[in-house]
């Protein structure tokens, strides 16, 4: 029997006349790096702010590890939800945010945060409102690992690290995770830097739910084609493109799909490139056509 640490269900939102969320459902389960996909207002924290009891759903369903989060302070104490948005009285210094955090989490691990904090070369005394953003990011990410929440979600919580403290993030990530097994949620745009970290996939667009699958089987469903006009277009009859684009007598496709052997060897002899696509460009290019069909039917 499988053990979901998430369980969502027809799950919507609206705010007045704008719906951010609309019908999602999706599973999650437990020890699993999850990542949760998809451009700027997405409607991906607004799920997050649902799962974490933040916001109410309009409707639809909600479950943490099998129950309501709602009001339910057992549930509530085994997540840990770290956002690039955190906001911290103005008197508390980073020990101060330490000190709390020991009480909420039940898995505190206060030696291991410690260490988290030489390894970001972060300021125990210093105020969080005199916190660089960068800084600010790293607090956030130490309470994170250190919480070691079963169910612990980052929420973009790395903007303003450059790539050394973000390489470190990804890094100790792995490397607790390893340890110390949980459900993790990373929500990103930085998808090229995170995909080998993640295990599933979960693509968010315009609040409805667009992909929900493993990430190893993602990574070899589409790739793209470069050659003569003509040829791309004779190789493409038949196949789902989901991006074109031109350039002098060139055209390039990009085809989901896992590409046959067949199909490789007929790109062979008609003199056609073939190269794989990344987790980030096809993220980009399915929210595009998304967005593309959507216009396309006038909506």
């Amino acid at each position: 029997m499988i053990n979901y640490a998430v369980e969502v269900n027809r799950l919507t939102k609206s705010f007045g006349t704008v719906t951010a969320v609309q019908d999602v459902s999706f599973k999650l389960e437990s020890n699993k790096i999850y990542g949760f996909l998809g451009r700027n207002g997405a409607g991906k924290t607004t799920i997050m702010q649902m799962l974490t009891s933040q916001s109410f759903a309009s409707s639809g369903e909600v479950k943490i590890f099998g129950e309501d989060p709602y009001e339910n302070y057992n549930v509530l104490r085994q997540i840990c939800f770290i956002k690039e948005s955190q906001k911290y009285p103005d008197s508390f210094r980073i020990k101060d945010v330490l000190k709390v955090s020991e009480g909420i989490f039940p898995d505190w691990d206060e030696e291991y945060a410690l260490k988290l904090i030489e390894d970001f070369q972060l300021p125990l005394n210093r105020t969080m409102k005199k916190l660089s953003r960068g800084m600010l990011s790293a607090a956030g990410i130490v309470v994170g690992l250190a919480s070691r929440a079963p169910l612990t979600i980052f929420d973009e919580p790395y903007l303003g690290l450059d790539a050394v403290a973000r390489g470190l993030f990804y890094d100790l990530l792995i490397e607790d995770y390893a340890m110390h097994p949980r459900t993790i949620i990373l929500s990103t745009h930085l998808i090229d830097e995170v995909s080998k970290l993640l295990e599933h996939i979960i693509l968010i667009d315009k609040g409805r739910l667009l992909l929900n699958e493993d990430a190893d089987a993602l990574r070899g469903r589409a790739y793209t084609v470069v050659g003569s006009t003509s040829s791309v277009q004779s190789f493409i009859t038949g196949k789902e493109v989901i991006h074109l684009e031109p350039f002098v007598s060139m055209l390039s496709a990009t085809i989901m799909g896992a590409l046959k052997s067949e199909d490789r060897s007929l790109a062979a002899e008609m003199g056609l490139e073939i190269s794989p696509v990344s987790l980030q460009q096809l993220v980009v290019h399915m929210t595009k056509s998304n967005l593309d069909e959507k216009v396309g039917n006038g909506r």
